[in-house]
């Protein structure tokens, strides 16, 4: 299966080297997935455009002190290049990104990449059957099927307060941390308490004069069980294939069995919930802390947190949480929502990701349909994976594909097995257009959202960034277990599609 089709005509203004069966946004976990299954099928003539200078999306430019996964090593991982050798059950950000470097080298992908491309716009070529991309240094390049693998969490969310551009002192966000900004004996304001700060503020508390943290909404925390593999494990994960497999599975229904707490029996989270509540109680002493960081909505509303050493750090004497936003920022200074000013020398947006509009250039589907236009009501697919009105695109973790209780590599694979089988289907057919049906992507999404309804992230009592803020849908997570994802993504049902020549 080295070629799909026949190249495009002569005269499109595309070299024949830019003219490809399928060109793939991104060089992340997602984007590398695709690649490799691409790969293993016979598909030669792909090609990975990534706007930085290396491979690891995500785990290549979050790059924070502290930074690190929050899911299993083993797990989170692709089934088909497993690492033997992982040092930690919860990996570090240099070591995942060694692995993706390790598995794009390994596998020939790098030689399939072009480095600094930054995606301007995509449209679709009706009567040519082909997508046409350009990027921002104007190189044009053609392909039958576009697979965007942008991510959902690169573009940072930071806040407009007034006044920041005052402030004078080192300000940044954490995705794009400043390593050159030393923060031995300064003053550090920090905003937010999610994912990213509670594994970056232990890891700069001691280095810092004095440390405040703003935070809005106390997250929900369990300990991490983390510890070191040691060299019994890693030489039987090495040698002995099964043993691999076997941690693999068992880590895999550990956290599968979870599902059920957040999606069809919120009453099973009671002992999550149970341990929160203890490790509050164990490692927080002062009662007007403890008033602060206890969270008065269900657990798993928000993403559930795993730290041994967040409570620690906010317990430290130089260290001081305020409740509530900010109002603004001066020379200087950060004045909380109750007028509060505090001094600081460098300001910190702990403050994550914007999910919603992970896809930042624009494309051009049938009859000139933005896909802006199509989500002008929030985002949607088929799967997660294809959009009506967008012959022969597919997306990766697209809508409705994250996670709140198990490895999205899973997804990941599922998501791109299922394009891969998309195209061998095309390929028997001798067909060359696939697009998903309109009333079979409103249906999905009909059994979407009523099976969203009842879940704790719609029913726990808080507003999180799994939500348009346009319409409280919550457009990012899947409501279901993933061997229910893979079940739906097994096999390619050609009938929810039109196919033509």
């Amino acid at each position: 299966m080295t070629s799909l089709a026949e190249p495009a005509p002569a005269g499109t203004g595309v070299s024949p080297a830019d003219d490809l069966d399928v060109l793939i946004i991104g060089a992340g976990f997602s984007g590398l997935g695709v690649a490799a299954l691409l790969d293993e099928a016979g598909v030669r003539s792909f090609r990975i455009l990534e706007a930085g200078e290396d491979v690891g999306g995500t785990w290549r430019d979050n790059t924070y002190p502290g930074c690190a996964c929050d899911i299993p090593s083993p797990l989170y991982s692709y089934s088909f290049d497993q690492k033997p050798d992982w040092t930690r059950l919860f990996a570090s950000q240099p070591e995942i990104l060694r692995y993706l470097r390790g598995v794009a080298r390994r596998r020939g992908l790098i030689e399939h990449t072009r480095f600094g491309q930054r995606v301007r716009e995509a449209r679709w070529l009706d009567g040519a059957n082909r997508w046409e991309i350009r990027t921002e240094d104007g190189h044009r390049y053609r392909a039958r099927f576009l697979v965007s693998a942008v991510g959902a969490l690169h573009h940072p969310v930071v806040p407009d307060l007034p006044g920041a551009d005052t402030f004078g002192g080192p300000v940044f966000h954490s995705g794009t941390w400043r390593h050159e900004v030393d923060l031995t004996g300064r003053r550090v304001a920090v905003i937010g308490t999610g994912a990213s700060a509670i594994q970056f503020v232990p890891a700069i508390v001691d280095r810092v004069a004095a440390l405040t943290v703003f935070q809005r909404t106390p997250p929900w925390i369990v300990p991490k069980f983390d510890r070191p593999f040691d060299d019994r494990h890693r030489r039987l994960a090495r040698w002995l294939p099964p043993y691999r497999w076997w941690v693999r599975e068992r880590l895999f229904w550990i956290h599968e069995r979870r599902a059920a707490g957040f999606v069809t029996d919120p009453e099973g989270m009671a002992q999550t919930a149970a341990l929160a509540r203890r490790l509050i109680d164990r490692q927080v002493t002062d009662p007007g802390l403890k008033e602060l960081v206890t969270p008065d909505y269900t657990i798993g509303c928000k993403r559930l947190l795993i730290s041994n050493d967040w409570y620690p750090a906010l317990a430290r004497p130089h260290v001081s949480v305020r409740a509530g936003g900010v109002r603004e920022v001066r020379p200087g200074a950060v004045v909380g929502e109750d007028g509060v000013e505090v001094g600081a020398d460098v300001l910190i947006y702990g403050t994550g990701f914007d999910a919603q509009h992970a896809i930042r250039f624009d494309i051009a589907g049938r009859d000139g349909l933005t896909l802006a236009e199509a989500w002008r009501n929030g985002n949607q697919a088929y799967l997660g994976t294809a959009v009506a009105g967008f012959p022969n695109l597919f997306l990766m973790v697209g809508p409705n594909t994250g996670l709140g209780h198990n490895s999205q590599v899973f997804m990941i694979e599922a998501q791109a097995r299922y394009i891969v089988r998309a195209l061998s289907a095309l390929r028997r057919r001798g067909a060359e257009r696939i697009e998903v049906r309109g009333e079979v992507q409103a249906s999905f999404n009909d059994w979407l959202d009523g099976r969203m309804d009842g879940t704790v992230w719609q029913t726990g009592g808080c507003r999180s960034w799994y939500q348009d803020p346009r319409s409280g849908r919550n457009t990012v997570l899947w409501p279901d277990t993933t061997i229910a994802f893979w079940r739906r993504t097994r096999r390619i049902r050609l009938a929810d599609y039109e196919v033509s020549a």
